[in-house]
């Protein structure tokens, strides 16, 4: 009876275990089995979503392999991007037998359009339709928009798990290189482009990842043949882009204004760049909903190379031709069309406009102004801005000149001759002429009045004659007037040869190229006592660039690479002077646009040029022998 009772009671609970084991084995077939899932962050709570807000629709797709294609429309929003955002997987092993689960999120960043309630999907991926999501969007300025603000933050960088035990806890991984969630591409406005017309070199990111924490330069980029001007016009702010059929925020990081210096094939070698970011890990469980990880990493990625095809100006250059190189004009001011002899006055031009500024330079006025008009040297006073693609601003030149007569002269107007790019021709700017009035002013050497003799004849008394000393008869006598003679000869001799010597500007100033040199040396050397370094690259490049304008004969427009190399060349200058020269004009310029950490010693620097400008001296020295005692040399060569 015991036995049947028991039996009775254990067939009483048998379908209810059944029931139970059913219910259970239901379940885990509805977790592994295929799932698309639609959820909108933020939720619809407290109003709701304002119009002109963003907010986000995810995709949640579980165990399938197939991506979802973006939707061609979203009721009551705009669609600005859409991509993959993680993925994660997980292991369940029941009885024995192990099951993966994987599941990969998607996002859509949606613009809130109108006010209103409206509902998105189904969707369909492989297959598997999703659910319906509803959200509503409330007027801009109700307040409803408090949600969104709280799924925006999270979106941008609010780590809701930032308190979680292991949650950001670890240092940043090092990727050490981009990949198709962020990149860098170099881009200019032109591949095939005049000398010295200005191009636009931009580095832009590209990124599908939420936040950026940081952006940094390990080094400079090689413009090798360019001048470059750094432009501060940079984005502040992600802005959405579709490229390649995918949709990124994009930045420009860099931007440069550069002016190509010679003709030819020049490369651009992209720099390296330091991203900071943080990476986004979703769990998805059924029963604690969803769980986002931020790990923090850094890239180093590097733009493309670029090359410019960089052709000559147009032959025959005007003789006039200024070296600008863009879109200028010439204007002129004469405070006042009357003057006085012999006494200093100013007169300014202008030149204004966009391009390459700092190398215009004006005519010799002196060839342009009468002959009773002397034009003394400018100073110069440059103002430049440099924006989003090109250098503007305006160079302004104050000359002081004397009147050395009186009367009515003529100032003409100055031509300003440039090359248009645009155009591709040479143009002319015109300023305007003057009449200068010059009055009578105190007398100087060149201008002298003539002296008035008093004409009346006086009675002269001569003295008895007298007897010839035997003094004036010796030789010491005569070398009172013989000495003079020769001092007076001599002088006369050594003012015509100093006045052929300043003739020739010049040669003067190639003469003196060395000295000039020392003397930039000297104001680099008192960079290195301040321990300025900016300055001393700029003092160091003045000294290497001046020294060859004057050594060479060149003028600025036509000072660059190429016309050095092949004037030092004809000098019979040795090729490895030639090379330590382009090398230390190389550091120095790449030391000027790079971190401190990247540079070399100041003095290091410093003594390499002091023995180059030496060197130099002696090799043109030789060579200046070389030519003046051919005979000589083939001599030597023979011994």
């Amino acid at each position: 009876m015991k036995h049947n009772t028991l039996h009775i009671t254990s067939g009483r609970h048998l379908p209810r275990l059944c029931a139970l084991m059913l219910v259970w084995l239901t379940a885990l077939a509805a977790l592994a089995a295929p799932k698309v899932e639609l959820r909108v962050e933020p939720a619809s709570r407290g109003g709701g979503i304002e119009v002109g807000q963003k907010f986000y629709i995810k995709v949640i797709v579980t165990d399938l392999h197939e991506a979802p294609s973006a939707p061609s429309a979203v009721p009551g929003a705009t669609l600005q991007y859409f991509g993959h955002q993680s993925s994660s997987s997980s292991f369940t092993s029941v009885n024995g037998q192990t099951s993966q689960k994987v599941v990969n999120i998607y996002a859509m960043t949606l613009k809130a359009d109108k006010k209103g309630s409206f509902s998105f999907g189904p969707i369909s991926v492989g297959g598997v339709k999703s659910n319906t999501v509803s959200y509503t969007i409330a007027e801009a300025g109700s307040g409803g928009g408090g949600a969104a603000r709280q799924g925006a933050a999270q979106a941008n960088g609010s780590d809701p798990t930032a308190g979680m035990p292991g949650a950001n806890q670890q240092g940043p991984t090092f990727i050490g290189k981009g990949n198709d969630q962020l990149f860098l591409r170099a881009n200019i406005s032109k591949t095939t482009a005049y000398e010295q017309e200005a191009l636009v070199y931009t580095v832009k990111l590209y990124t599908t990842y939420g936040t950026i924490k940081f952006i940094g330069a390990t080094d400079a980029p090689k413009f090798d043949g360019f001048v470059i001007e750094e432009s501060p016009n940079v984005s502040n702010q992600l802005t959405y882009e579709t490229y390649q059929g995918r949709t990124y925020a994009t930045a420009v990081i860099a931007r440069y204004i550069i002016f190509p210096q010679m003709a030819g094939q020049l490369k651009i070698i992209g720099n390296k760049y330091t991203v900071s970011t943080d990476a986004e890990e979703y769990y998805h469980d059924p029963f604690f909903s969803q769980l986002t990880v931020r790990k923090p990493i850094q890239l180093n990625v590097t733009p493309n190379d670029l090359t410019v095809n960089v052709k000559p100006l147009p032959s025959p250059r005007p003789a006039n031709f200024s070296g600008g190189v863009g879109k200028f004009t010439i204007s002129s001011n004469l405070p006042s069309t009357d003057a006085v002899a012999n006494q200093a006055a100013s007169i300014s031009y202008m030149v204004t406009g966009e391009g390459n500024l700092k190398y215009v330079h004006l005519p010799d006025l002196n060839s342009l102004y009468p002959d009773e008009i002397e034009v003394f040297s400018p100073t110069t006073d440059v103002k430049t801005t440099v924006g989003s693609s090109n250098v503007s601003g305006s160079v302004d030149f104050d000359y002081s000149f004397m009147p050395m007569e009186q009367g009515s002269f003529n100032i003409p107007a100055v031509q300003l001759v440039y090359f248009n790019p645009s155009t591709g021709q040479y143009e002319t700017s015109t300023s305007r002429s003057y009449t200068l009035n010059v009055a009578r002013g105190a007398e100087s050497a060149k201008s002298q009045a003539a002296q008035v003799y008093n004409t009346r004849l006086m009675p002269v008394e001569l003295p008895a004659e007298r007897e010839v000393h035997p003094y004036v008869r010796g030789f010491l006598y005569w070398l009172w007037f013989i000495i003079p003679a020769i001092l007076l000869i001599v002088a006369v001799i050594m003012r015509r040869r100093y006045i052929d010597i300043h003739a020739d500007i010049e040669g003067l100033r190639s003469r003196r190229a060395g000295k000039m040199a020392r003397r930039r040396l000297k104001r680099a050397m008192g960079c290195i006592k301040s321990n300025n370094e900016d300055a001393f690259y700029d003092e160091m490049l003045k000294a290497i660039w001046g020294y060859l304008a004057d050594k060479l004969k060149l003028p600025t427009s036509e000072l660059n690479r190429e016309n050095v190399s092949q004037i030092l060349t004809e000098h019979g200058i040795a090729e490895e002077s030639e090379t330590r020269l382009l090398a230390l004009l190389d550091e120095c310029e790449f030391a000027k646009y790079s971190p401190a950490s990247a540079r070399k010693p100041m003095q290091e620097i410093y003594d390499s040029a002091a023995s180059l400008l030496d060197s130099l001296e002696s090799e043109f020295a030789k060579a200046a022998k070389s030519k003046s005692n051919p005979e000589n040399t083939d001599n030597d060569e023979i011994i």
